[in-house]
């Protein structure tokens, strides 16, 4: 195995409008103004109850997670980011384009911005706890794009995003890197290997997570064994024994969820039963009974085996987003995002969207980070008698749950340990 190393997670998105700009410039410039120096955030109440809001969140979490999942390989999704960075964006749609993107997100514009404001806000924290959200918007100096005040008042207000306007160059490449190597607490050191010619905004969100387990595994815990694929070949593994209380069943998979300290967040398993792929049990899952099952749990004992993993992913979400839906945000001729700002020279689109994730678990807990960026450019019970036991020792489906809200913000499938 991989010598460990927190857990990262990179997201990036695109958006280009119909014609080429030139905005290459030299390695170095003048530092990027920070705009909030002359904005002040308005104040925004935060909403007392969630519960609604929490609901749809977590079936765009599953919608997305099925239509990304790949039969076979690895996945690993953080759908908290990209509702962020997707709700900021959607903040400059209108018409058409707005309407598919709110019917994608489960939400309309104002009720995400409420709602995400009031879920960050709120987020528990502890001394072996943390899960944090960022964001910062930067724009390009070229007099041939006008932003929309209002569009970066807005996202000011919700997401409390810094806003930069700096020449598009090898520094602005530089200082974004660095922006995102802070905000995740240093495990994302790099999103961006450069600036295209066409860019004139990026909308970056970044998420860190580390979270120590309730009760960390002892050396004596940890011991060899095999994992099964599904295509019946076995690799060597290590495993995590041990002994949890909340037992989870469906109809079609068995599974537990193991707190990490101060039990807000918790480390969620679902093992398909016998004769059910894992691709099969995701094109089961919605959102209404993940929520259902997550707020229901049966506490009892559960006798417990994870593996010891580490896991990269990498997918470009475009077509995966389009068939969801939104397709008008990816076409140069009808996307909308006027609300954003205006372009002398073309029409403002989305040209891909891109994501890379990592993850690790081990003996003392879990690590993760996410780094989301929008690139906007030019362009045309009571206990059992017997304990319950799960042994993730072939295929499962795995969460990273805040439990407050039963809202899973990261989400995948593990195929294959080695």
């Amino acid at each position: 195995m991989k010598k460990a190393r927190s857990t990262l997670m990179i997201i990036s998105f695109f958006l280009v409008c119909a014609m080429g700009v030139n905005l290459s410039g030299c390695t170095t410039g003048a530092q990027p103004r920070n705009l909030m120096e002359d904005m002040t955030p308005n104040n925004v109440s935060a909403l007392d109850d969630l519960s609604s809001q929490n609901a749809d969140a977590a079936d765009f979490a599953i919608r997305l997670f099925k239509a990304s999942e790949e039969s076979g390989k690895n996945t690993l999704i953080s759908p908290l980011s990209v509702l962020c960075a997707l709700a900021m964006t959607a903040n400059g749609a209108e018409e058409e384009t707005l309407e598919q993107m709110e019917a994608v997100l489960g939400m309309t514009t104002e009720e995400l911005n409420q709602y995400l404001y009031s879920y960050i806000e709120n987020l528990p924290q502890g001394e072996k706890y943390k899960l944090s959200l960022a964001n910062s918007i930067w724009f390009t100096e070229d007099e041939r794009f006008r932003v929309n005040p209002d569009f970066l008042q807005t996202n000011a207000d919700y997401y409390r995003a810094d806003i930069f306007k700096t020449p598009f160059n090898d520094q602005t490449c530089r200082d974004i890197n660095h922006w995102v190597e802070e905000s995740t607490d240093g495990m994302i050191p790099e999103i961006l290997d450069q600036i295209p010619d066409e860019a004139i905004m990026y909308l970056v969100n970044a998420l860190a997570f580390e979270a120590e387990w309730m009760e960390v595994y002892e050396e004596h815990r940890v011991r060899g064994g095999k994992f099964t694929r599904e295509d019946g070949t076995e690799q060597d593994a290590e495993f995590m024994h041990g002994t949890d209380h909340v037992y989870l069943e469906d109809e079609n998979a068995t599974g537990f969820m193991k707190y990490y300290q101060g039990g807000k967040y918790a480390f969620v398993a679902m093992l398909p039963k016998e004769g059910v792929s894992v691709t099969d049990y995701v094109a089961s899952l919605d959102g209404e009974s993940l929520h259902m099952l997550l707020s229901n749990p049966q506490y009892e004992t559960v006798i417990t085996a994870i593996p010891k993993f580490e896991t990269e992913y990498e997918v470009e979400m475009s077509a995966i987003l389009q068939a969801m839906g939104m397709t008008d945000a990816f076409d140069v001729c009808l996307a909308d995002f006027s609300g954003l700002g205006t372009y002398t020279d073309g029409n403002i689109y989305i040209s891909r969207v891109l994501h890379k994730t990592f993850i690790s678990v081990g003996e003392k807990g879990t690590k993760t980070g996410a780094a989301t960026m929008v690139e906007v450019a030019c362009g045309s019970a009571a206990p059992s008698v017997e304990p319950k036991k799960v042994n993730l020792d072939r295929p499962f489906v795995y969460m990273l749950v805040d439990c407050e809200n039963n809202m899973p913000f990261s989400i995948g499938t593990m195929m294959d340990v080695g």
